[in-house]
């Protein structure tokens, strides 16, 4: 098309490309309907791109059949160019079908052919997704995942999970769902997390990433009754990272660091061996964020006496924690001084002392009592774990010189 001149009118103000389904706003601009759309589902309670007058989400998009037929006039008539003949658009689906599409999603002889179509459309643009949220095809598909755990059935799983992972469940309705099935929902992405799929890494990430959420909606109360299941599969994914992908594997992190606070929570996840596996995990360098959840949830479990033995006797604990001061973040700093200042408090044996001198914990200290930028009461409790044990670190001749600087 080079060389050939585009009238005006033919392009969407947006895109500035030749529109192919025009369609006009209420403040009488047209624009191609893929650009406005995105334009306003993208930016909530927007402008006109051109009037600057106010567009609502919800505005309505006439199409214009006029320009459209002209358009296609005019292309038809320069096709010898190399100009491409815009097809007539076909009509946009409407939320009736999605309604149609959940009476599908259950009935058994139905069922995967309504996934497929639900898959496809997902993946095809936000309106689509935003009419699944609006219609309740999250707690469509939700039904359908217990459903399949409870009939132990993987067909039609994958679809479900990659389509959830697309539309995003939105947290009010994960919670409404979680007061009328409990905890069905985790217990059922829990049991997905054990089955054996291909492609796993796919099916198994967008398992925890709707596991996540859930726990991220769940009450204090069912935070409070996990049971141990949940932590073993949990930690047996931090053990596998070959088996979910690196946004699965910071789901599975949040989800931990959620269950947290609660002491029951910290000693199972101890007891299925999830102190291990986070010091083997950042062992291998893992990005910031992966780093700064790992650090949270070892300071949770070295709060009680079985997380800090398990920590202790990882020999490859008190160096990585020491390493990442002053490597990552203000956020990994916090969480990796307050590790080391329990270690400090609680279990400071002349062997563990002894080897927070030799993996470069007391010189890490020190050099962060020195470093302006470091965050004050940081600085204050640094020398307070320095302070503890200051006659046992003078004995060191390497350390004595650093305590002098």
């Amino acid at each position: 098309m080079d060389g050939i001149e585009v009238p005006k009118y033919f392009l969407c103000p947006i895109s500035l490309q030749i529109m192919k389904d025009p369609v006009t706003a209420t403040t009488g601009i047209t624009y191609d309907r893929e650009s406005i759309e995105q334009w306003l589902l993208r930016c909530k309670n927007s402008s006109c791109p051109v009037t600057q007058q106010p567009l609502p989400p919800e505005s309505d998009l006439t199409p214009n059949h006029t320009l459209r037929r002209l358009i296609q006039s005019w292309c038809t008539e320069n096709a010898s160019l190399g100009v491409d003949r815009i097809p007539t658009p076909k009509p946009s689906l409407d939320k009736s079908h999605f309604f149609k599409l959940i009476k599908q999603l259950q009935k058994p002889g139905s069922n995967i052919k309504a996934l497929q179509e639900l898959d496809f459309l997902a993946a095809k643009n936000e309106r689509n997704r935003k009419f699944m949220v609006e219609t309740g095809v999250p707690k469509a598909l939700l039904l359908f995942i217990v459903n399949c755990f409870e009939e132990i059935s993987v067909q039609g799983l994958a679809e479900a999970l990659r389509v959830l992972v697309f539309i995003r469940i939105p947290l009010a309705e994960a919670k409404i769902f979680l007061q009328e099935y409990n905890d069905q929902i985790i217990k059922s992405l829990i049991w997905v997390l054990g089955c054996e799929f291909k492609p796993q890494v796919m099916v198994k990430s967008h398992a925890v990433l709707a596991l996540k959420t859930m726990i991220q909606a769940a009450s204090s109360g069912l935070l409070e009754r996990l049971e141990p299941p949940f932590f073993e599969m949990i930690t047996g994914v931090l053990k596998q990272t070959t088996t979910v992908s690196q946004q699965g594997m910071n789901a599975a992190l949040h989800a931990l660091l959620i269950t947290c606070p609660w002491g029951r929570n910290r000693l199972m996840m101890v007891e299925s061996g999830a102190v291990s596996a986070l010091i083997e995990l950042e062992l291998g360098s893992p990005e910031k964020r992966t780093t700064e959840l790992i650090l949270g949830i070892l300071f949770h479990l070295c709060c009680c006496a079985d997380g800090r033995a398990e920590f202790l006797s990882h020999k490859g604990g008190l160096a990585v924690v020491t390493k990442r001061i002053m490597k990552v973040s203000p956020t990994a700093d916090d969480r990796a001084v307050f590790i080391l200042s329990l270690i400090s408090k609680f279990v400071a044996t002349n062997s563990v002392l002894e080897e927070m001198v030799e993996v470069g914990t007391v010189t890490k200290l020190c050099m962060m009592l020195q470093v302006d930028s470091t965050a004050p009461y940081l600085k204050e409790k640094a020398r307070g774990i320095l302070r503890s044990h200051t006659d046992e670190w003078r004995k060191f001749p390497c350390i004595d010189k650093t305590f002098h600087k």
